[in-house]
Order: structure tokens, then sequence, then C-alpha cells
């Protein structure tokens, strides 16, 4: 079982002691609390104001931050000794804020468009439970993939940008994100195979 992350509050005074950005890295992979509260110490002030520029939100700067610093320690022994701490976690909390505000896009995609269909259906009661229904599944599906494969399906299909732009985005290769658009259809495939006869109906009667 992973364990959890040290509890933590949000404003310290900074510590004495000063470490390498390598022993930083090191004593995080050996588990060592002290070091992963004193980088928390250090660095949330400044982090959680960096988030605010994208978010606009004291509460959703304040998760963003919690979230990445809660990442880092289940995911510590995959930390890598090279690197300056600082610059990873102004990236981690960079991701993770667009992340946040991708996922709201979406969302309001998805509103707006489910919204002009239980428009088009207002007068068909059993049309209006079929939508919802499938609209709730499609949430389902989407939110079920793997977060790399999600992020990449909802950058094409709902951000509309082409492979080569995700790749440049994402920093990964066209290849992967063949790979993972392929991977995704699939999934969303088996998914909500159960519904294709609804998504018939619904096309058909339009």
């Amino acid at each position: 079982m992973t364990a959890k992350a040290p509890i933590f509050i949000a404003y310290f005074h900074p510590l004495k002691v000063e470490y390498s950005d390598t022993t930083i890295i090191t004593l995080l992979k050996q588990g060592s609390e002290k070091v992963f509260e004193t980088v928390f110490k250090d660095h949330f002030k400044n982090l959680h104001a960096y988030a605010y520029t994208f978010l606009k939100d004291d509460e959703l700067a304040e998760e963003v931050v919690q979230n990445v610093f809660c990442r880092i320690w289940e995911k510590r022994d995959q930390l890598k000794p090279e690197g300056s701490v600082k610059a990873y976690l102004y990236r981690s909390v960079h991701n993770e804020s667009l992340n946040y505000l991708k996922h709201q896009k979406v969302k309001a995609s998805f509103r707006v468009y489910y919204a002009d269909e239980m428009e088009n259906a207002s007068n068909l009661s059993s049309e209006k439970v079929m939508v919802n229904e499938l609209e709730k599944h499609i949430h389902q599906a989407i939110n079920e993939l793997p977060q790399q494969c999600r992020i990449i399906f909802q950058l094409s299909r709902f951000e509309h940008l082409k492979y080569q732009q995700i790749a440049d985005q994402m920093g990964l290769s066209i290849k992967t994100i063949e790979n993972q658009m392929g991977k995704a259809l699939k999934l969303m495939r088996v998914k909500l195979a159960e519904f294709l006869t609804i998504m018939l109906f619904l096309l058909i009667s339009r």
C-alpha cells in the first residue's frame, strides 16, 4: 500500500538547513518526511500564487498545489536525481492548473452540446431519457480513460488540435499521440458498445 503524504499546513517559517537539489531528491526517494515538509514550507506560498494566476481562485489554487505535493510524495521513488526541484515544482503546478482548466472547458462543451440535444428533443420524453443516459455514460467513459490517454483524446476531440500540435504541447512523439488516440477510441467503443442502439436511434430520429 502506498504511504500517505505527511500532513502539512500551508505556512511555515523557512527552515535553516539548506540542501542541494540532488540531496533533496535523494532524501525524498528515501522517504524523508522532514525534507518533504522542508520543500513544502519553502515553496507553498509562491506556488499558490503561481496557480492563482491560472485559476483566479484561492481555494482551487491551494488544492492544485496540495495535489502536486501529494503526487510527489506518492511517486517519490520515481523522482530523478538531476534537475532543479524548484523548476520541477513550477512545471508540475503549471500542468496541473492547465489540466483542471481543460477539464472544466470539456465539461462546459458537453453542457452546451447536450443542452442543444435536449432542446431539440423537448417533446419526446423517451428521447430525453436516452440522451441523459448516453450523456452520463459518455462522461463516465472519458473519465475512466488513463490520464494521458484522456488528455490527448480531449485535446483532439474538443480542442480540435492536430496530432502534431498535441505532440508539441505535451512533449511527446506524434507516434505516441497516434497510439494513445487509438487506445482511447478502442476503450470508448468497448465502454459504449451497449449504447450503440441508443446512438443509432438518436441519429436516425434527427
